[in-house]
């Protein structure tokens, strides 16, 4: 079995920048620390974080005191002004190129267009951009959704950051179509775009593929989606208890893929199982092939050598018999 890791997986900028921005928070004695929502779209990273003292809240209306922070997927503009004017120390972990997002949509809805964003209504980074345009965007995640959209006149459009790139280009043209003026932007990240083109050469030259990250997590659901355009056989995980062991020991070769959110630690471990478990399997085989022996026993073997001392003979045991010369009789 040979596992090929793919040459962009796990973490990006802007989760590396929240996670090392929350542990130094943490780090501080005395001060509770709060996460307006998961900071990262996966659990095991986030589990570890609220190990360390991080406490996630879906609200926090109820607190008073110690340090909010925004996550990584960023919070509408009237999210912010609540924490300012409630008097709460925040540190904001809005990956960058999603404040960037933010801040186009402001310029443009102030000059008057109308805003387009191609991306899940329901994720948060997309509640973030459309708190950023005065929540009056118009979300779309699909083509039939981008056909329905009334006749426009100047738009400007964006993209959920997570996005594939093939959709998006295919919704902004419909977009483009239904206005009379359109400014378009894309504003998948990099990091984004360089996963899902690792993911899917790699796709394409194993016999399965694995992608590890949150179930939640857009961008790994997005690598999964890809890795299925090339691969007959991709399993998504979170986590190494989650493997097919048993069903990857039928492939010669697997790769593996990771969503942005997922740590190196995850990515390694699984690897480490898998070669492992490949390396039991093969014992297990070479065991089973060797012949179980007893004592009394009369056994047939080949003579590979004779000395003036002693016989070997292979008796396809884990080692070859030794016959002193004491030992030998005529029978």
């Amino acid at each position: 079995m040979e596992i090929i890791i793919a040459k962009n997986a796990g973490f990006c900028f802007g989760v590396d920048r929240a996670v090392k921005m929350t542990l130094e928070v943490l780090e501080k004695e005395g001060e509770q620390v709060y996460s307006y929502g998961p900071l990262i779209h996966n659990p095991q990273a986030v589990s570890e974080l609220e190990d360390k003292g991080l406490t996630t809240l879906e609200s926090f209306e109820k607190i008073w005191e110690g340090r909010l922070i925004f996550r990584s997927h960023g919070v509408p503009e009237a999210i912010q002004g609540k924490a300012v004017e409630m008097g709460l120390s925040v540190g904001d972990c809005t990956c960058p190129y999603v404040k960037a997002v933010h801040k186009r949509v402001r310029d443009f809805s102030d000059k008057g267009y109308d805003i387009v964003i191609i991306g899940d209504s329901a994720h948060p980074e997309v509640i973030g951009i459309n708190g950023w345009c005065y929540d009056k965007a118009y979300i779309i995640d699909s083509e039939e959704e981008a056909r329905n959209l009334p006749q426009l006149g100047k738009v400007c459009v964006v993209s959920q950051t997570t996005n594939r790139l093939e959709k998006f280009q295919l919704l902004a043209d419909i977009v483009k179509e239904r206005s009379s003026e359109s400014e378009i932007f894309n504003t998948i990240c990099n990091a984004t775009r360089t996963r899902q083109d690792s993911a899917a050469e790699l796709a394409q030259r194993v016999d399965a593929m694995i992608v590890i990250g949150g179930k939640t997590s857009s961008n790994t659901t997005k690598l999964a989606e890809i890795s299925r355009k090339y691969c007959n056989n991709v399993y998504l995980i979170e986590t190494v208890e989650e493997l097919a062991l048993q069903e990857l020991q039928n492939f010669n070769t697997i790769g593996i893929t990771a969503g942005a959110s997922t740590p190196d630690r995850i990515i390694k471990e699984a690897v480490k199982v898998m070669e492992n478990y490949n390396k039991d399997e093969m014992m297990e085989a070479i065991e089973s092939s060797f012949k179980r022996i007893n004592r009394g026993e009369v056994l047939k073997g080949i003579v590979l050598y004779v000395t003036n001392t002693e016989v070997m003979v292979n008796i396809n045991y884990k080692s070859d018999g030794i016959i002193t010369r004491d030992e030998l009789s005529k029978d």
